[in-house]
């Protein structure tokens, strides 16, 4: 759908809504939508996720770059040259054995090309200590993009049992005017022939007064909820259909779901990933210590010509070199341990990170699970309420047509009926968006749950697909030699 058509629909539908206009469409021309055709189309086309991914994607060439420490270079370079010299004084030259009298310009053209190979031996461990890092970094990154699904997840979720709840305290507002309507005209009735008082009448335009000013908000807030569906989404909501139940994922204790969390939310999850990254990246800084070894060689030529002949120096000039080069640092002026030290305490803070993102899950589990369970015992509070509320209702409509209810009580009924109707359509909306934070704080608010039959996004595939570019057939060998005289950079037990 074009942003243009978009926008249309989302304008002529608030358009709609503000003037209280309502089209009867046919039963067969309505297509149901699901919880989980809002969750499918979010999923595939949400921007947040979009860029998300991207990121990811963009972080999978780490590794990349980091395996290039492994494998070898190869540089071509060459370059042509010409000078002209104009001589003050004729120069004599032999060509061929010849003696050349007058020559006053000197033109000289050189041309070279050379072919470079470079391949590293040992890094001290640099190379090692750069992959772990970079594969950390990539599973760090994966957890983040989860940590962003399950958040777009969740906003789906919340957008769509906000439009429904607007939907039902729409209808609610509709009815309740319609109710008073009819309250006022009978009120007008049985003014008209002496029954009531003016006061009566009064009290009946004031209480359909204040109904449609709440019918007006509630189109507002229709209109709102509308936008921000679409906005999440991608689509404008159509005829929503109940949201199904979560009872069957959810845990069935608190232990249960703190453990839950523990294991598997994103943010620590990520957490100790960067913990990993920056333990490799100690061990990074303790390489600068080790001496290198690198292999080279090299092919090339060079050929000159002066005055146009090339005889003078030869055809061409070939070199063919092969070097090992072994480098030991000596002194570096503290910058080496300097480093390290850097390295130790950035591994101290991802250390102390992740307790920090354990504290805030266990906080947020511990909230959405007492959360969940006041909207569950509301829930079941506002049901009662409202059917004992419309007892009431009927049975002081009918105490009053024999005289023993004012019309002041009829009014106070309804209106405490309509309060807790609307009461008992939040609950519903609290119970489902409290359900759905408590999974998303457990890890387990995924695509799969929501819309069974979604094919999930997968980072592993994308990875797969450029971690083996620029592969030789010599680089296990390599990588297995720096590994071995790598340094170890085991994780300190307590920060400092």
């Amino acid at each position: 759908m074009s942003n243009r058509r978009r926008a249309g629909l989302l304008a002529a539908c608030s358009v709609s809504l503000m003037a209280g206009a309502f089209l009867v469409v046919p039963v067969a021309q309505v297509q149901a939508e699901t919880l989980a055709d809002a969750v499918a189309l979010a999923y595939q086309t949400n921007p947040t996720l979009q860029q998300q991914r991207a990121v990811q994607r963009a972080t999978d060439e780490s590794v990349v770059r980091a395996r290039t420490g492994f494998r070898p270079t190869v540089n071509a370079q060459g370059s042509i040259s010409y000078s002209r010299t104009d001589l003050a004084v004729p120069t004599t030259t032999v060509v061929g054995g010849v003696l050349v009298n007058g020559a006053d310009t000197n033109k000289v053209g050189a041309s070279s090309a050379q072919i470079q190979l470079s391949q590293p031996l040992f890094t001290g461990g640099q190379a090692t200590a750069n992959l772990s890092a970079a594969e950390a970094d990539v599973l760090a990154g994966r957890e983040d993009l989860r940590r962003v699904e399950q958040g777009v997840l969740a906003n789906v979720v919340t957008a769509y049992v906000d439009v429904r709840r607007n939907q039902e305290t729409l209808r609610i507002a509709n009815e309740n005017v319609a109710v008073l309507t009819r309250q006022l005209d009978e009120s007008n009735a049985r003014f008209e022939v002496g029954e009531i008082t003016r006061t009566d009448v009064a009290q009946s335009q004031a209480r359909l007064a204040a109904a449609k000013a709440s019918q007006s908000s509630a189109q507002a807030n229709l209109a709102v909820a509308r936008a921000t569906y679409a906005q999440i989404v991608g689509q404008n909501p159509t005829d929503l259909t109940p949201e199904p139940s979560l009872a069957n994922v959810l845990p069935a204790s608190v232990e249960q779901a703190f453990e839950a969390a523990e294991g598997s939310n994103p943010a620590v999850q990520a957490a100790r990933y960067a913990e990993q990254a920056a333990t490799a990246r100690v061990a990074l800084a303790k390489s600068a210590y080790l001496p290198t070894v690198s292999a080279g060689a090299s092919l090339g030529y060079d050929a000159a010509e002066v005055n146009g002949n090339r005889d003078q120096f030869g055809q061409y000039n070939r070199q063919i070199a092969g070097q090992l080069t072994a480098r030991v640092p000596l002194f570096t002026g503290g910058l080496n341990a300097s480093n390290v030290r850097a390295a130790r305490e950035r591994e101290n803070a991802a250390r102390i990170a992740v307790d920090g993102a354990k504290r805030t899950v266990i906080q947020q589990t511990s909230a959405a699970w007492s959360t969940l369970l006041a909207a569950r015992a509301n829930l079941v509070s506002n049901e009662e309420q409202v059917r004992a509320s419309r007892i009431a209702f009927e049975g002081v409509r009918q105490e009053q047509q024999v005289g023993l209810r004012t019309t002041l009580d009829v009014l106070n009924a309804q209106l405490e009926l309509a309060n807790a109707e609307l009461a008992l359509v939040g609950a519903r909306r609290d119970e489902y968006v409290a359900s759905a934070a408590l999974l998303q704080a457990m890890g387990q608010l995924d695509v799969n749950k929501l819309a069974t039959g979604t094919t999930a996004y997968d980072p592993k595939a994308s990875y797969d697909r450029v971690t083996h570019a620029g592969w030789v057939p010599w680089e296990p060998v390599v990588e297995t030699i720096d590994k071995l005289g790598a340094p170890s950079a085991k994780p300190q037990t307590t920060a400092k």
